[in-house]
């Protein structure tokens, strides 16, 4: 953060402290979200005004521990809310909300300091949608395609594959678009966070990304603020690089936690199922700034972990209501062995369509998706009476939709390591033209375990 604090005089001291609360008497009341410092045994404590109580009373969500905080200790204006140091430098970097280093190397030396609560690019600058961003993902560039410049949602429940969709998602913006990724860990776990750093540069994406994480044992000013300062870093490197940047966030729904915590400690009611009445505004600041420009595109990822797998939850709606792709991750999928464990019927884009994505593309998608369908309607027919019982049109599609299911199965290449399966990639052009043979009875005569966890066709028949 940009050290301004260095004032002659104190603009007040604390009075109060209730965990991460901390109540500040103050002649003259600073602004609301303004950065204030305070200094103890050499460390520095960081907070932010949230609330004006009186006319000489602050309230501020500290964005540290608060432990050896005491009364009367002197508070400093920094003259600004938080800003984070930005750099060319920064790319393959593990960093805090403050933009300091968590990789053991040293600071950031900064060009200049950003805003992290900065106002979105005006609607002049804005760019529209510019068709899809492959992944060279089978099942997502067909069924549910990346708008670039868009924002997409993973939604599933915990341990269905969310955070390895991520990284793979990273992997091919680094290898197929030579552009960069700036992943923002919401509420990680230490463990997490470390594994999917390691995971990173194993995979030889690090250089290529920056990687901001709040984790879960920090204030929940921090988690609240996390995704913010990543998404400065997004919005630097756009502006700066003017390549392909991915924003990443894991988990958009932990963002909303951290602000349902704040509330409650400033006093807030509840609204409905108990969240922040103040919910809808927060998540549509955050989805706001993410925005592409003349300058560059930014395109969103964003995990979403979903309570009770309850897609009507108010925090998942606030997050739906900005979202342009939306992929479904299904734990009957995962119990197959599907992965990625993409459902197909739930998952959804509004690019889907004819004038879009070309007619091939808009039939194949579509055919294969009736096939499927077809498939989950008669799965419960089947178990009971055997496929023997079906018409000969209906034992074709599903024999064929049980290929294709087996088709969109892929290696991923940042597990690669872990499964001993080298990674693939398949190019959109060569999925058409593989499902379009599937659904035409070319590969009748092939096994279904020759379609499972291979590439294209081409790798499939070798």
């Amino acid at each position: 953060m940009k050290a301004d604090s260095q004032a002659t005089k104190p603009i007040g001291v604390i009075a109060e402290v209730h965990g991460p609360v901390v109540d500040i008497v103050c002649p003259r009341l600073p602004a609301l979200h303004e950065a204030l410092e305070a200094q103890l045994d050499g460390q520095t404590y960081t907070f932010e005004v949230h609330q004006h109580l009186d006319e000489k009373r602050a309230r501020a969500i500290a964005l540290h521990r608060t432990s050896g905080i005491r009364r009367d200790l002197p508070v400093f204006d920094t003259g600004s809310s938080l800003q984070v140091p930005v750099s060319e430098q920064c790319l393959g970097r593990l960093v805090n909300l403050f933009g300091g280093p968590l990789d053991g190397e040293a600071p950031i030396a900064p060009q200049a300091f950003r805003n992290v609560l900065a106002r979105p690019a005006p609607l002049n600058e804005a760019r529209d949608i510019e068709g899809i961003l492959e992944t060279g993902i089978k099942v997502i560039d067909l069924l549910c395609p990346f708008i670039r410049g868009g924002k997409t949602g993973l939604f599933g429940g915990a341990g269905v594959g969310k955070t390895v969709l991520i990284m793979e998602f990273m992997h091919a913006v680094a290898s197929l678009h030579k552009g960069v990724s700036v992943f923002a860990g919401v509420g990680e776990r230490i463990r997490e966070g470390h594994e999917l750093w390691r995971a990173m540069q194993q995979a030889n994406v690090m250089p290529h990304a920056l990687m901001v994480f709040g984790q879960m044992d920090e204030s929940p000013g921090v988690r609240f603020r996390v995704g913010l300062t990543a998404l400065t870093y997004a919005e630097y490197l756009r502006d700066l690089l003017g390549k392909e940047v991915l924003f990443l966030m894991d988990n958009a729904y932990r963002f909303v936690q951290a602000g349902s915590e704040i509330s409650g400690l400033l006093g807030r009611m509840p609204a409905t199922v108990g969240y922040q009445p103040t919910l809808m505004t927060e998540v549509a600041e955050l989805e706001d700034r993410i925005m592409s420009t003349a300058r560059g595109n930014v395109t969103s990822v964003q995990a979403v972990y979903v309570p009770a797998d309850d897609m009507t939850d108010p925090a998942v709606s606030a997050i739906l209501n900005h979202l342009d792709t939306i992929v479904i991750l299904s734990r009957a999928q995962a119990g197959k062995g599907i992965y990625p464990a993409v459902d197909p019927l739930l998952s959804s884009s509004k690019l889907m369509d004819r004038h879009v994505l070309g007619a091939q593309h808009y039939s194949v998608a579509r055919e294969v998706r009736g096939h499927l369908a077809r498939y989950r309607e008669l799965e419960d027919i089947i178990t009971m009476l055997g496929i023997e019982e079906l018409s000969a049109e209906d034992r074709r599609i599903v024999l064929c939709a049980r290929k294709l299911q087996r088709y969109l199965t892929q290696p991923f290449y940042v597990v690669a390591q872990h499964t001993s399966i080298p990674g693939v990639s398949v190019p959109l052009d060569q999925t058409l033209r593989d499902c379009a043979a599937l659904l035409g009875g070319t590969y009748d005569d092939l096994p279904e375990e020759r379609f499972y966890m291979r590439g294209s066709m081409v790798e499939a028949l070798t």
